[in-house]
């Protein structure tokens, strides 16, 4: 096989088996009715404040109905897979709705999450091929509606507009869902029907030739509303900042929601992903200071390509009297590929010369995981209890083929020619992996006197491992068992304002031939939700480590292993709509780090990527019409991050910026509006990151303007 831009090799197991079992898990469902209708229906509603609560909502079932109308959410299943009021909740948790994603018209995860406290962005610069952002200075696990994805390093670029919100828990949180690092986890929460008639429609088009249109609407089949449909759609052709480049994106969900009783609900869900884009600028030489759109690498191998199908069941039932079952399924399969030309080695010969080498990835990918879990509630005087038992099942597979090749000609950073890709694109090496996890968990909690709620979560992770060198075809497999841990305790000093503690334990999966790397935190914290308004406050203050790991310096890309390193920091959070027209969200993060390995050449000094200081807040405020004139809201926002370390050595570093967002919405009629974002107004520029070969900026200027029609 050659690394070129026509994808990645496919799998040898097909996905087809893996479909194929899915549908049969709706179809056996699909025959339960009869035995569910013979069930007491619970036809009671539990309305919380600022949420929506539809009438089949369980107690196991997350309610979002709010989310498209306020910035600020009461109820998460980042702090486990129960739904829990946040401010009861022993963890700090961060839920960025879909209200607020459009707002700032953020359109990839890691801008949705620029203004989330504890949450490092933008620190490998123009670099486009992944979600680089880190949660306590570690690069987080997602999962997407409970179920595990991955790293963000290294995994697909997920499409925001997929999700009605995007939750963000801060810390350890393997006892919930498994496979994580200590620095925090994110939930995606994918948009399903609702029993009502909805829609959207929208065209953007702004700087580097964007072009945009998607839509995202549903309604139900049937007067009972037993039979409900959901279809969301993008479709994105675009150039990036840099010459030569491209972004184009095709994304397709659609769902179907069935409750043939009041207590039950079936949800099927598939999304096609298909993405054509590059993988970003491949740097500039050190010491220059060049434009943002100047490319170095080679156009002829320029290429960055994502294809992806998910198919996601989602099913719940409510028994009555306190008892309900729960079970998500999601089968995937993905090609990813990339290849460029990078910067090795700035010249300082006078020559102008940077020297380059190419490297390239292709990538397939076949997962298919499934959770079952029952939850029972239940009362004893003045003690409320709620029990959540579950097993998972995880298989993911897959092949991946990489090249480097150190021999690409060095290029005139004054004078660019270009010599084309690389005389083979054979890869070089190549490797396939086989990772199943089995797991069984148990979450409760218990709430005294409406006032002191103890959560107790315990998990069994099974992982059996294999990886075998493609080359070679030698052979590895391994086996662990690991058992997690998590403590919490909330309490409600008065109705608005409560305190926590907790400590958690987190595990990641090893390579074959290694341990799992693990971590722990202590943390405390208080919350206030008022009752006046709209809100959520949140201080925080931990104490985290993680040990024996491996790390890749961000500029000699040299494997180092860290035998212990502690992050001390303390958070505050609040998203509040102070009015009807006044809306503010605001962030501030500082983490002490530090490596502990005495006698050890990195001993005291903090780990890369992790900014002493970071800061945010984002506000707006709505003049309302009068007359002819339409609703008027500006937006602005700023985002400072203090310098970090871009090594392990502490020798080199990025600057420290203040980035600048604004915002305007104009309401052209009922239903219609003009959405104008600017983001990085003063088109502010500074190295976010650098290796031996070159430096890498933040993104530049980009200007949008959205029209969208809403019903």
């Amino acid at each position: 096989m050659d690394l070129v831009r026509t994808g990645a090799r496919s799998l040898q197991a097909p996905i087809r088996y893996r479909t194929a079992l899915l549908f049969g898990c709706t179809a056996l469902i699909a025959l339960a009715p009869d035995y569910l209708m013979a069930q007491d229906a619970n036809d009671d509603v539990t309305t919380l404040e600022m949420i929506v609560v539809e009438a089949n909502s369980g107690p196991g079932v997350l309610n979002t109905g709010n989310d498209s109308k306020s910035v600020v959410a009461t109820e998460t299943t980042g702090a486990g897979k129960m739904p829990t009021r946040i401010l009861e909740a022993p963890a700090a948790v961060s839920v960025i709705t879909s209200k607020e994603i459009r707002e700032r018209a953020a359109d990839s995860v890691e801008q949705v999450v620029q203004y989330t406290a504890g949450v490092v962005t933008d620190f490998y610069g123009s670099d486009d091929r992944y979600d680089y952002f880190d949660i306590r200075g570690f690069t987080p696990y997602t999962y997407r509606d409970g179920l595990a994805i991955g790293r963000t390093f290294a995994g697909v670029r997920e499409e925001p507009y997929a999700f009605e919100r995007i939750e963000v828990l801060k810390g350890a949180s393997s006892a919930g869902f498994g496979a994580a690092e200590p620095g925090g986890s994110v939930n995606y929460v994918t948009k399903t029907p609702k029993r009502e008639r909805f829609g959207e429609v929208y065209g953007t088009g702004g700087s580097f030739a964007h072009k945009e249109t998607g839509f995202d609407f549903g309604d139900n089949f049937t007067e009972d509303d037993t039979l409900s449909y959901r279809l969301t759609g993008k479709f994105q052709r675009s150039d990036a900042e840099y010459d030569y480049s491209q972004d184009d994106e095709n994304f397709i969900m659609g769902g179907l929601t069935w409750r043939p009783t009041d207590a039950t609900s079936l949800t099927f869900v598939f999304d096609h992903l298909d993405k054509d884009g590059v993988p970003g600028s491949g740097g500039h030489p050190l010491g220059t200071d060049l434009d943002r759109d100047q490319f170095f690498g080679e156009p002829d191998y320029y290429f960055n390509t994502t294809n992806r199908n998910t198919y996601s069941l989602m099913f719940d039932h409510d028994f009555g009297n306190g008892l309900s079952f729960g079970s998500n399924a999601r089968s995937s399969n993905s090609d990813n590929a990339f290849g460029s030309a990078y910067l090795s080695n700035t010249r300082q010969d006078g020559s102008n010369l940077a020297d380059r080498y190419f490297f390239g990835s292709d990538t397939s990918n076949e997962q298919f995981i499934i959770d079952a879990n029952l939850v029972y509630e239940t009362s004893f005087d003045t003690v409320d209890s709620r029990t959540l038992a579950g097993i998972e099942y995880n298989d993911f597979k897959s092949l991946n083929y990489g090249l480097y090749d150190p021999g690409a000609p060095p290029i005139n950073w004054l004078n660019p020619i270009y010599t084309g890709g690389p005389i083979s694109t054979t890869p070089t090496y190549g490797t396939a992996n086989d990772q199943k996890t089995k797991a069984i968990y148990l979450q409760q909690d218990l709430t005294f006197a409406d006032r002191l709620t103890v959560s107790l979560g315990l998990r069994n992770d099974w992982l059996d491992l294999g990886q075998t060198d493609l080359f070679s075809n030698v052979a590895q497999a391994d086996e662990h068992s690991e058992f997690t841990k998590r403590i919490g305790a909330s309490y409600k000093i008065t109705e608005e304002l409560a305190a926590y503690t907790s400590y958690a334990e987190s595990a990641a999966p090893p390579g074959v031939g290694t341990d799992p790397t693990t971590g722990k935190q202590y943390e405390v914290g208080i919350k206030y939700q008022p009752d006046a308004f709209p809100a959520l406050f949140t201080a925080s203050v931990y104490d985290l480590t993680k040990g024996d790991f491996t790390v890749y310096d961000s500029v000699s890309y040299l494997p180092q292993t860290v035998e212990k390193v502690s992050h001390r920091g303390f958070e505050l959070e609040a998203k509040a709509a102070l009015t009807s027209n006044i809306s503010m969200i605001a962030a501030y993060s500082y983490i002490d780090s530090k490596i502990d390995e005495p006698g050890g050449v990195n001993d005291g000094n903090r780990l890369m990527r992790v900014p002493k200081h970071a800061a945010s807040v984002w506000g707006t405020y709505t003049l309302e019409g009068q007359g002819a004139r339409g609703d008027m809201t500006f937006g602005v926002g700023a985002r400072y991050t203090d310098s970090y370390f871009v090594n392990l050595g502490n020798t080199a570093s990025s600057e420290s910026a203040i980035v600048f967002d604004a915002a305007f919405t104009y309401t052209i009629q009922e239903n219609t509006m003009l959405q104008l974002n600017v983001k990085n107004v003063f088109d502010e520029k500074h190295i976010a990151s650098q290796d031996s070969g070159g430096v890498y900026y933040n993104p530049g200027r980009a200007m949008m303007a959205t029209l969208r029609q809403t019903w």
